[in-house]
């Protein structure tokens, strides 16, 4: 993709001349009636053809870039490019039967996580769902140790024993894949609970994907987060479909951003295919929260060109491959690499050497993987529960 990408590069025209004319066809779709229900699904949501772009700033490149040095630029390229590579290696050991269980990919969807997690401190706390293996890497999980994880080997960061859906890493404040939908926001909610109590500076981030908007802990969490004014970022990455069911078709209430309203809590919407557009509107978040003025809801609006995991089929028959490749235009390393070479900062031989820089990284992880020992068969009696030394605790087995 990298190495032929200045060649293929649509010029900006010609890929607004092609997003607008599918727009005006699904306008006219919506003007129809919408898509009937039999209908494998618009190639975007017919409640709002323009969704991508919705409440986006018109800003010239150089206003994009907020003054952010050229370190940190290159630095967002480097993420999203190892993000992607990881997940490509990921896919083919999976398909070499090198990893099992469930495994869901996070290409397409790179800039939001990368965008977001840029806008933290290093002592910020971060949970998310089961599509995590970037999340996992950008907040220092070392590719090693978390492809280890997804080989089921014991030098995984969660001694492979969680996999892909449950990645841990304490010493870098990530918290967690959760394999329960919505199953992590509550929890997250306690995390930001304990730095309003303790009267820590930091800021909790969460992630979970659109499906989980409908869950009732995301209500509940939302509310008493709104009550407390507690430092919570909740951000919501919709991808359009949860598994195979489109949004749409789903909730009552298209856009998810409204759901805020009912708790009094701001709210806002980001480009999740923009990575500068995902870090300014988080950013933004993540001050408030940190100055004490109280959670934000986010929802990035983003896709993945991939199923839903590894035994979903790249467009199933919930969306067409014709709205795969359309979207795949859109595709944000795509986009940050021409904007970057726009505006001098990152030359196609540095792209190319990043890229294969990554490659090399995601390649060794492998290596790494395939290497370590599978865990000891006692290693099923460790970490069950957690040691214990607690003033107070009365056992009813016989232990003092």
């Amino acid at each position: 993709m990298i190495e032929d990408e200045r060649e293929n590069k649509m010029s900006e025209t010609q890929t607004t001349d092609k997003r607008a004319q599918a727009k005006d066809e699904r306008a006219q779709e919506a003007a129809n009636g919408g898509a009937p229900r039999d209908h494998p699904s618009p190639a975007a949501p017919a409640q709002d053809p323009d969704w991508e772009q919705e409440a986006k700033p018109k800003l010239s490149k150089e206003e994009r870039t907020m003054g952010l040095p050229k370190e940190k630029l290159r630095k967002m390229m480097y993420d999203m490019l190892l993000g992607r590579r990881f997940e490509e290696k990921t896919a083919e050991s999976y398909a070499l039967g090198k990893i099992g269980g469930f495994c869901h990919l996070y290409i397409g969807q790179e800039a939001v996580a990368i965008g977001a997690l840029h806008a933290l401190e290093e002592d910020d706390y971060v949970m998310t769902a089961y599509r995590e293996h970037v999340h996992a890497l950008q907040m220092g999980v070392d590719p090693r140790s978390a492809m280890a994880e997804l080989y089921g080997r014991i030098d995984g960061c969660s001694k492979g024993k969680g996999g892909s859906m449950h990645m841990f890493s304490a010493e870098t404040n990530y918290l967690g894949g959760h394999g329960i939908v919505g199953g992590q926001i509550p929890l997250a909610l306690g995390v930001a609970w304990k730095i309003r109590y303790r009267d820590e500076k930091q800021v909790m981030q969460v992630f979970l994907g659109e499906a989980a908007v409908n869950q009732g802990a995301f209500h509940e969490s939302l509310n008493m987060a709104a009550l407390w004014q507690l430092p919570l970022v909740v951000i919501v990455e919709n991808n359009r479909f949860g598994m195979g069911t489109a949004w749409e078709r789903a909730s009552s209430l298209y856009d998810i951003s409204q759901k805020a309203s009912a708790y009094a809590m701001p709210s806002a919407i980001a480009d999740g295919m923009d990575i500068l557009d995902v870090y300014r509107v988080t950013k933004e978040a993540v001050d408030r929260a940190r100055a004490g003025e109280g959670p934000t809801l986010i929802e990035a609006r983003t896709y993945r060109f991939v199923g839903h995991s590894m035994s979903d089929p790249v467009h199933g028959v919930y969306r067409t491959k014709e709205e795969v490749e359309e979207e795949k235009l859109n595709d944000p390393i795509r986009i940050y690499a021409n904007l970057l070479a726009d505006l001098d900062t990152l030359s196609q031989e540095e792209l190319e050497k990043i890229d294969a820089e990554v490659k090399a990284t995601a390649e060794e992880a492998s290596e790494f993987a395939e290497k370590s020992p599978e865990p000891d068969p006692a290693e099923l009696y460790r970490d069950v529960y957690a040691d214990e030394d607690i003033n107070g605790r009365l056992y009813f087995d016989g232990r003092q």
